[in-house]
């Protein structure tokens, strides 16, 4: 905290993506002069972000490091701040934006520190000092251990980083044979995402509701809860479904929760505004739910405050602003939340694939539900932060997070309809993303039934079968037929422009019999091949004949257009809109979105790949290699480490044998597709690591010419 405020006239915000718009667009509102910030390289030079803000300053890249780099040297940042102009530095979340060094660097360079003073982010900081910190307020705690000190009974545990947050740095640990290979993958992780590897243990509550309360304090000594947040959707300890009020939470249990979180900001001294987070056991019977104890506090805005905003009606970081010049809170108390509010954050990953991430160039980005951008939305409706824009580029350094989609609602009931009918219409053409588990996580019986029965919604949901089931396409079998054939209709319209056809006439109509062209699409992530779809068109253009597809029988053209196609089956019209691009044909409808890559008739012959050889399925950092050649591995043995997103990735033996070739080492950046690794079966036979493509056919109604 600045102990001379002044009035904030220009603010440098020390991130990037969807948190740096988001400060900005409270700027805005508030006549305040941004500065932005981007590593430099092309992708961050063009990136949204920069293009919002007034001014703008480059951060170099540190050699032979990666662009996260350039946003964690505070003595960068402090410097890009004066340059600027600027008088004021928000933190954002992530990156520094706990760092104790860059908040005294501000200061010391008498400029404005948005966020609590060094002291209370060093306290809270380290999460094992935070624990003692927290036991002395009174506030329930789970023990801390060292690695080196864990024992059988202790056993399951978590790994968690002492710094940072995010899900980053932290394993689960069932055998103390693991312990010391899983607590170097943390260390090393850590110390990638937040510049300290170290790492600590605590029991692994294997069933418990993730609640954390949201507190705002000023300078004057006032601390107000504004109201709790279920987190407890989670996909590698990482939060992707959160709401508020959480669902089913007994008030004297929200009483203690918020009690403790204001006791713990009192004890620090806390101001602005901040997360105190619990874990609440899940248990069986009436009473599912047991006492909380405490996990951390986030000494910053979390990603999910939005859904605070949108019951509250305050913007949080107008408020992180107000307190930092010195403006005590109201005196008449925190506002009482209104209505219901659900997130869901959006990652460009397959939930399917080990969350791996989905890279490429955004064709389309668009959520047509959205009635509010980066800003509190207090009557029903959705609101969307997003950090990228129809043609940005979508790489691996940074986190997968594409936007986070928020509705607001009467009550919950309200909140999750209408967020599931924004993620279901959304259209994001040219990466993969999580959408389809979102939407049906929203739907799954133990979310709806949540106010109800508290003990079944709990940080495990998304493990296991549940998870693959709940991973599936929305798009079914019939889906992906109806669209592999409107793609094919499409293209066929497309390719009439300019042509002198009568209207009303399809596109190489025939009037006698004619031989149907063929279009054959990969669809990915389906799971495996479907039979071919038949399509010839005649006089009797609105019947498709000749479908060997039993849903595919009696379906009827309606209209078809180069970017859009109706279609009846089984007395249904669907409306399929068609976009083409970077190779792809994407096809949305109310069926589920489909991602097409039309067939080559005469394909290139790929050229020959070593047998047992290993790529990189996506562009990264190798962390750790875990074998060396020569050594003999098991099936699904972890090989080596792969960062990308700020997600570890483990690529693993497909099958036993020997390690012939390992080309790479810790610490090198490699391509998508560089070799990893070369193993010999052991008489299993060539496996390689390429995921297989579910194959649709559709024939068009194009003559033979093309």
């Amino acid at each position: 905290m600045n102990d001379r405020p002044t009035p904030v006239t220009t603010l440098l915000v020390a991130n990037r993506g969807e948190i740096a718009r988001r400060v900005l667009s409270t700027c805005r509102t508030l006549g305040i002069a941004t500065v932005a910030v981007y590593a430099d390289i092309p992708e961050e030079a063009a990136a949204a972000h920069v293009a919002e803000a007034d001014t703008a300053v480059r951060l170099p890249v540190p050699a032979g490091r990666g662009p996260v780099a350039a946003y964690l040297d505070p003595d960068a940042l402090v410097e890009a701040a004066r340059a600027s102009g600027a008088d004021a530095v928000h933190p954002g979340y992530g990156f520094l934006s706990e760092s104790p060094a860059l908040a005294r660097a501000v200061t010391a360079a008498g400029l404005t520190w948005v966020g609590p003073d060094a002291d209370a982010i060093e306290r809270m900081g380290a999460k094992t000092r935070a624990k003692v910190v927290a036991r002395e307020a009174g506030v329930p705690v789970a023990d801390a251990l060292d690695p080196d000190d864990v024992r059988p009974e202790h056993l399951p545990v978590l790994v968690k980083a002492v710094s940072g947050g995010g899900g980053r740095g932290m394993r689960v640990v069932r055998d103390l044979a693991d312990l010391p290979a899983e607590a170097a993958a943390a260390r090393a992780e850590a110390a990638s995402a937040f510049g300290d590897p170290a790492v600590f243990c605590e029991p692994y509550v294997e069933r418990g509701r993730h609640i954390e309360v949201q507190v705002l304090a000023d300078a004057h000594g006032t601390v107000w809860a504004l109201g709790e947040r279920d987190c407890s959707v989670q996909r590698r300890h990482q939060k992707v479904i959160e709401e508020t009020p959480a669902p089913g939470l007994p008030e004297a249990l929200r009483a203690s929760l918020h009690g403790a979180a204001r006791r713990l900001a009192r004890a620090i001294g806390y101001t602005g505004a901040g997360t105190v987070e619990f874990l609440v056991p899940v248990g069986e019977g009436a009473d599912p739910l047991g006492e909380p104890v405490f996990l951390e506090m986030n000494t910053r805005l979390q990603v999910e405050h939005p859904v605070t905003e949108c019951v509250t009606g305050l913007d949080l970081v107008e408020w992180q602003i107000r307190i930092a010049e010195g403006e005590p809170l109201p005196a008449e108390g925190p506002p009482a939340p209104r209505g219901h509010a659900v997130e869901a954050r959006l990652y460009a990953e397959d939930p399917l694939d080990d969350w791996r991430p989905r890279t490429g160039t955004l064709h389309t980005f668009d959520v047509p539900a959205a009635i509010a951008h980066r800003a509190p939305l207090t009557v029903p409706g959705v609101r969307l932060d997003s950090g990228v824009e129809a043609g940005d580029t979508v790489g691996t350094d940074f986190d997968p997070l594409l936007a986070k989609v928020v509705a607001v609602g009467r009550d919950r009931r309200d909140a999750v309809r209408r967020l599931i009918a924004a993620l279901s219409s959304a259209r994001v053409h040219g990466v993969g993303t999580n959408r389809d588990l979102l939407v049906r996580a929203l739907r799954h019986p133990a979310f709806a039934e949540a106010p109800t029965d508290p003990g079944r919604l709990h940080t495990g949901h998304l493990t296991g079968d549940r998870l693959t089931a709940l991973a599936q396409p929305l798009a079914d079998h019939t889906a992906r037929s109806l669209s592999a054939l409107a793609a094919a209709l499409a293209e066929a319209e497309a390719t009439r422009t300019g042509a002198t056809v009568p209207a009303g006439v399809p596109a190489a109509w025939r009037n006698l019999p004619s031989q149907a062209h063929t279009r054959r699409y990969d669809v990915s992530g389906t799971g495996g091949a479907t039979p071919a779809a038949g399509c010839r068109v005649t006089s009797a253009y609105r019947t498709v004949r000749g479908a060997p597809v039993p849903d595919l029988a009696g379906v009827r053209v309606l209209a078809a257009a180069p970017d859009h196609v109706v279609l009846e089956a089984d007395g249904l019209r669907h409306t399929l809109t068609v976009h083409r691009a970077g190779g792809e044909v994407f096809v949305d409808s109310s069926l589920g979105s489909v991602a097409l890559t039309p067939v080559d008739p005469l394909p290139v012959p790929a050229p020959a790949v070593t047998p047992g050889a290993l790529p990189a399925p996506m562009p990264g950092t190798v962390t750790a290699v875990d074998v060396a050649v020569g050594e003999k591995v098991r099936e699904g043995q972890t090989l080596l480490r792969l960062e990308a997103m700020k997600m570890e990735h483990r690529v693993t033996a497909p099958a036993a044998g020997a390690v012939r070739e390992l080309p790479v080492a810790q610490g090198q950046r490699v391509p998508a597709g560089a070799l990893l690794a070369v193993l010999d079966h052991d008489g299993h036979g060539d496996h390689d690591a390429h995921g297989d493509h579910d194959a649709h056919d559709a024939h068009d109604h194009e003559g033979s010419h093309q």
